[in-house]
C-alpha cells in the first residue's frame, strides 16, 4: 500500500541536511519513502493527518538498554558501599552462575525493546548488564532477543556480548581484573555463529554486530580476532572504551598508552567501529594529557563515538565536550544506556552539559544532537537509507504530538521538542513501513502483565547483588531507602 502522512511539521532531508517542511507530507510505499515535501498529487491508498505534530525520522540508539535496568540500585549508593556492587573474588572463583532462567532472559528483551519503540527508537544496538551473568550473554538469550525484535518490528544490530575477564573486589577491598580467557574465546565463537544464522532475518530487521565487553576485560588476541571477523562478516563493532578511571589506568599500566591510542596501535579502529562514551580521552580535565591526540586518532580512522549523556551525568561526569568532538571532526552518534531509553531527554541533558563545559558553543545546540541521533547514527552504521526522511530511504518514521496541554506553546519545533517534550510524547512509530505503535499502543502486548513480570525480574536481580558482594550486609542495610519506611 501507498500511504500519505501529513502534519504541521515534517523534518525532511534535502540530500545534505535536515530541513523543516511546514504543513508537510511524507509518502511511503512498502518499506520505502517515495516523497517528502509540501505537495503530492499522486494516488495513495490511505491518508493520515496527524495535525499539530512533528513527523520525524526515527531515532538511532547505538547503546540501547536491552534488559531491566539496574540504575535504581546503583544510583545514589553511598561510596562506602559501592564496592558491594561488584563481584567478590570468592564469587568469581567459586560461585559464578546464571541467576535468571532462560524464560526470564527471553522476557527481558521483549520488555526492553517495547520501551525502545515507545520512545521513538526505530534502530537499536542493544546492551545488557553482565553483573548477574556467569560470564556474558548466552546464545539462547540473544536468539530470543532477535525473535522479540523481529516480532515487535524493531530494527536491531545484535549479537551476544563476550568477555575475557571481570572486574572483581579482592579481600583488601581493592578492584582488580579477574581473567577467564576461555570464556572470551567461546563467546566470540557464539557471536560469529549468531551473525551467520540471523543476519538479514525478519525482512532485514536483524543485523549482525560484534559487541565485545569493555576494553580492559579483553585480551589483545580477542580484540584482533574480533577485527578479523568484522572484516570477514562485513559487520560493525562496538567496544566500550575510554569510559572510566579504572579502565584508563589498567590499559595505561599494560601498554603505556591511552585506550584510544592502544586500539589504534593494534589496527582495531576504523569507520566500522563505534566507541561508547570516550570520555577518558586526551583533553579531559581528570587526565594529564591536555592535547587532542585521541580525538585526532578517532577522526583520522573514521571511528564513531556513541554519546550517552544521562547515564554519566547521574554520577557527576560529562563528556568534555560533545561540541568539541564535533569541531575536531569526529562522527558523533547517540545512545541511552539506561532506563527510560529516552533520546529526547538525553538530548536535553546532553545539550545542557555541553553548553556548561564548552562555553555555550553552537555545536552543543539541539540541532547537532538531533543530527547525531539520526544522521550520525546512520553514518556509524554505514547506512545512507536510515536516519532521514527522503525519497529512497527506509520508512522509519515517528510522530511526536505537540497538541497536549503540558507541551505548552510551540515555537521552533525542534527546540520545542527538546525543551518541553519527553519520549512519552511519541505517539506513533513506523519501522520498515509497518506501524509498530499507534497512539502509544503496541498491539498484542499486555502492559499490565508485562509490568508485573518485569517487577519480579527486577526483584530477583536485586537480591542477587547480596550473593555476589563481599559485604555481609542485610537487604535493608545494603539498599538504603531515601526516607525511613514506616
Amino acid at each position: 500500500m501507498k500511504r500519505k502522512l501529513k502534519a504541521k511539521y515534517v523534518i525532511g532531508y534535502n540530500g545534505n541536511k535536515h530541513v523543516i517542511y511546514k504543513n508537510g507530507i511524507v509518502v511511503y510505499e512498502g518499506d520505502t519513502i517515495v516523497y517528502v515535501g509540501k505537495v503530492y498529487n499522486g494516488k495513495t491508498d490511505e491518508v493520515i493527518d496527524y495535525g499539530n505534530s512533528i513527523i520525524s525520522p526515527g531515532f538511532i540508539d547505538l547503546d540501547a538498554l536491552g534488559d531491566i535496568d539496574h540504575a535504581l540500585i546503583s544510583s545514589e549508593i553511598p561510596s562506602e558501599k559501592r564496592i558491594g556492587l561488584s563481584w567478590s573474588e570468592e564469587y568469581f572463583e567459586k560461585k559464578r552462575q546464571e541467576w535468571m532462567t532462560p524464560q526470564e532472559e527471553a522476557f527481558k528483551s521483549l520488555y526492553a525493546y517495547s520501551h525502545l519503540i515507545m520512545n521513538g527508537i526505530t534502530t537499536a544496538m542493544p546492551i545488557t548488564s553482565v553483573n548477574y551473568k556467569k560470564a556474558a550473554e548466552t546464545y539462547e538469550e540473544i536468539e530470543a532477543a532477535a525473535h522479540n525484535a523481529g516480532k515487535l518490528g524493531l530494527r536491531v544490530y545484535l549479537g551476544p556480548s563476550y568477555i575475557s575477564a571481570m572486574q572483581i573486589i579482592d579481600e583488601d577491598g581493592k578492584m582488580k581484573v579477574g581473567w577467564m580467557q576461555e570464556e572470551g574465546k567461546e563467546g566470540l565463537k557464539r557471536a560469529v555463529t549468531f551473525i551467520e544464522n540471523f543476519h538479514g532475518s525478519y525482512d532485514g530487521l536483524i543485523n549482525g554486530v560484534l559487541v565485545p565487553e569493555r576494553i580492559e576485560l579483553q585480551t589483545e588476541e580477542i580484540l584482533k580476532e574480533t577485527k578479523r571477523y568484522s572484516e570477514k562478516l562485513g559487520c560493525p563493532i562496538r567496544l566500550h572504551a575510554a569510559q572510566g578511571e579504572f579502565e584508563y589506568s589498567e590499559i595505561y599500566k599494560k601498554t603505556g598508552m591511552s585506550p584510544i591510542a592502544y586500539l589504534e596501535s593494534i589496527g582495531f579502529l576504523d569507520k566500522n567501529v563505534m566507541i561508547p562514551h570516550a570520555i577518558y580521552a586526551s583533553g579531559y580535565s581528570k587526565l594529564e594529557d591536555k592535547s587532542n591526540k585521541d580525538q585526532e586518532i578517532l577522526r583520522k580512522t573514521g571511528t564513531s563515538v556513541i554519546h550517552c549523556p544521562i547515564v554519566y551525568s547521574r554520577s557527576g561526569t560529562a563528556l568534555e565536550s560533545f561540541g568539541r568532538y564535533l569541531r575536531l571532526g569526529i562522527n558523533m552518534s547517540m545512545g541511552t544506556d539506561t532506563f527510560p531509553p529516552d533520546i529526547i531527554r538525553n538530548i536535553n541533558i546532553g545539550s545542557i552539559l555541553g553548553m556548561h563545559t564548552d562555553e555555550k558553543r553552537r555545536e552543543n545546540h539541539f540541532r547537532e544532537f538531533f543530527n547525531a541521533a539520526t544522521l550520525g547514527g546512520a553514518r556509524a552504521l554505514g547506512r545512507e537509507d536510515l536516519g532521514r526522511l527522503v525519497e529512497g530511504a527506509k520508512a522509519d518514521i515517528i510522530v511526536i504530538d505537540l497538541s497536549s496541554y503540558p507541551m505548552g506553546v510551540v515555537d521552533d519545533p525542534l527546540r520545542t521538542i527538546f525543551l518541553s517534550a519527553t519520549g512519552r510524547d511519541v505517539s506513533t512509530s513506523i519501522i520498515n513501513g509497518k506501524v509498530v505503535m499507534r497512539n502509544r499502543i503496541i498491539e498484542k502486548l499486555n502492559y499490565e502483565e508485562m509490568q508485573e513480570k518485569a517487577q519480579k525480574y527486577y526483584d530477583k536481580m536485586k537480591e542477587s547483588y547480596l550473593k555476589r558482594s563481599r559485604m555481609n550486609l542485610t537487604k535493608e542495610e545494603f539498599f538504603e531507602s531515601s526516607f525511613e519506611i514506616i
